[in-house]
């Protein structure tokens, strides 16, 4: 087992996770922003007590802060870092006032709005991408090489050679795309399997198992499994115009992984214990830095797809809360009330707010701290 890094290597490979996907989240908002004509007073890298800052020629001020998990622009007419109107601004000189946030079409502030999670996205593509013309992209046919002694698999009577066509409906050509169906759901849950043997095609209904792997850092994982192996894999090489359409594919199915995953938390079917925060993502950030390059920029790159993921949920005070806003805009003809808003935001904010000292004590609990404290008091 590999001995986990010390505090200070997970704590600057954090740095390194979050500190660039924070900017180049931010700096999608400011791009876009400055392409439109919005004048950014301020870009923030951190909340909180200012450590450094300057102004460039354009009057923005750049600012690196002590709280480095999030960041924000403070446009023209904004209020406050969560972008919130200033009334103000209807105040200033028309030379001004068109260089405002709040002055520009709403398709214009959507679309700064939504940059900053689309460039998450498109750098986790484009980091996929480079992997797939490294590595080539595995091309495995769902053709069952091996099946487990005792595992569901060989209960349900599955044999070697059997070809998998679908699983509950879904339609498989690869065994990577049958990892991932599996993996999408639980130990004990029940599926059918659409098999071909001999040119000829059955049923076979089964409940998954339970496959349990520890990492080289002594982490365990309880993982649904069917129990069987794919025959010899096949990679096909990919082509550097076709990389990006790669990339782009495989950030879509782990978007669509996270969509799939938090459905089953608010549905209940995933234990609420699941959900990881800062001080996870810090561990984690370690452990694969540790393990080399490799490792951390397709960590980085997971990590990047879940920002973009979060910030475009329709919650008040991330991105998706602006969006869903101008989307209800849109319908009515009419900005929402700045009173609706003030009430969205603070309960956006509260929410957030107990959602990340939820997560925190999670992570706490996944380090054994309660555990530990209960055995000094018991």
């Amino acid at each position: 087992m590999t001995d986990s890094p010390s505090f200070l290597f997970t704590l600057l490979s954090f740095l390194l996770v979050i500190g660039p996907l924070v900017f180049i989240h931010e700096m999608g908002h400011y791009l876009v922003g400055r392409w439109f004509g919005v004048h950014a007073e301020t870009f923030s890298i951190g909340f909180g007590k200012e450590l450094t800052a300057w102004h460039d020629r354009r009057g923005t001020r750049w600012r690196i802060a002590a709280l480095p998990l999030g960041g924000y622009v403070k446009f023209a007419g904004d209020m406050n870092a969560a972008s919130q109107s200033d009334p103000a601004w209807l105040e200033l000189p028309a030379n001004e006032r068109n260089r405002c946030f709040p002055a520009k079409p709403l398709w214009q502030r959507a679309l700064i709005v939504a940059a900053g999670p689309i460039i998450n996205l498109l750098f986790a593509a484009l980091v996929l991408a480079g992997f797939a013309y490294v590595y080539g992209d595995n091309v495995t046919p769902a053709k069952v090489g091996e099946v487990v002694s005792g595992s569901p698999g060989e209960k349900a009577g599955l044999h070697a050679g059997d070809r998998i066509l679908a699983i509950d409906g879904q339609a498989i050509t690869l065994f990577p795309e049958l990892n991932k169906a599996v993996m999408s759901r639980l130990p004990g849950d029940k599926v059918t399997l659409q098999v071909e043997r001999d040119g000829a095609g059955f049923e076979v209904p089964l409940v998954l198992g339970t496959r349990v792997e520890k990492d080289n850092f002594g982490n365990i994982y309880r993982l649904p499994q069917i129990g069987v192996r794919a025959v010899d894999p096949v990679q096909r090489d990919v082509s550097l115009l076709e990389a990006p359409i790669v990339g782009l594919r495989r950030t879509g199915e782990l978007v669509g992984v996270m969509v799939h995953g938090l459905a089953d938390i608010l549905t209940g079917r995933r234990a609420v214990s699941e959900l990881g925060g800062p001080l996870k993502i810090a561990q984690i950030s370690g452990e694969q830095a540790s393990l080399g390059p490799q490792a951390f920029i397709a960590f980085l790159a997971l990590v990047s797809i879940n920002l973009g993921f979060i910030n475009l949920l329709p919650i008040p005070m991330l991105d998706g809360g602006h969006l869903f806003f101008y989307g209800i805009e849109a319908i009515q003809r009419r900005p929402v009330s700045a009173r609706f808003q003030e009430i969205a935001f603070r309960s956006g904010l509260a929410l957030l707010l107990g959602l990340m000292i939820f997560v925190t004590v999670n992570d706490l609990g996944s380090f054994g701290l309660w555990r530990g404290l209960s055995g000094l008091i018991g």
